[in-house]
């Protein structure tokens, strides 16, 4: 029992925070880089005189993207965009608003948000790996994504899918509660851990490309009906 209670308060304490500082400091540093690789040089003039059209574009732009078959990609391959989604939407509903993790953040930081119920994160739980065994199989079954897919890319999706599996395992006491609770946070440090570093990135990286792209068609490619100098 102290074995399990000192572990449990080195992982909720010093790992935990360590953990997230590297995963805010390091997604602050992937925008930076970001947005220091653009060529700034590039149609600097338009983009200066119609900067409304740019940053209408790249919300535009952002909130297609966010909206279920918002896209004609999207409405392309429902059953995909679908399973897509519901991956998403679990993977970040469920840690954020777990009532589980608020309790640990009212007890070490003083402060907690709005929580979903137990039931709820079960279903939420279910979905997600339900979509992430579907998005592993759409990996393995065609051929144009097979190609594309290395031993990284299941890793990574290693390190989210299995905080949710020991997560449920440990919340409805299956097998050894302690081995999955701490099991479970390590997991999910590991996770935090590595957004900064891996694919995982995209979390924020979406935002960059997606109002990049959106910037650009939303200037020179159709977002101005008029007004506009080549």
């Amino acid at each position: 029992m102290f074995e399990f209670t000192s572990l449990y308060q080195l992982v909720t304490g010093p790992l935990a925070l360590l953990s997230l500082v590297i995963f805010f400091a390091g997604l602050v540093v992937r925008v930076v880089l970001y947005a220091k690789d653009l060529d700034w040089k590039i149609d600097r003039v338009t983009y200066g005189v119609n900067t409304m059209y740019g940053i209408r574009g790249a919300l535009r732009s952002i909130y297609m993207w966010l909206l279920p078959f918002g896209t004609i990609g999207w409405r392309k391959n429902p059953l995909i965009t679908f399973m897509f989604f519901v991956f998403h939407i679990s993977l970040i509903l469920v840690p954020v608003f777990l009532q589980a993790h608020n309790i640990i953040l009212e007890q070490k930081l003083g402060f907690s948000l709005w929580t979903i119920s137990d039931r709820t994160a079960d279903i939420l739980t279910i979905a997600f790996m339900v979509a992430a065994v579907f998005l592993i199989i759409r990996r393995i079954a065609l051929p144009e994504v097979r190609i594309m897919t290395t031993a990284y890319d299941y890793v990574v999706l290693a390190i989210t899918v299995i905080p949710f599996v020991t997560g449920f395992l440990a919340a409805h006491n299956i097998g050894d509660y302690q081995f999955w609770v701490i099991t479970h946070i390590i997991a999910g440090e590991i996770m935090l851990v590595a957004v900064p570093f891996t694919k995982l990135s995209h979390f924020v990286l979406f935002f960059c490309t997606r109002a990049q792209l959106g910037v650009d068609y939303g200037i020179k490619r159709g977002g101005m009906k008029s007004d506009f100098a080549w």
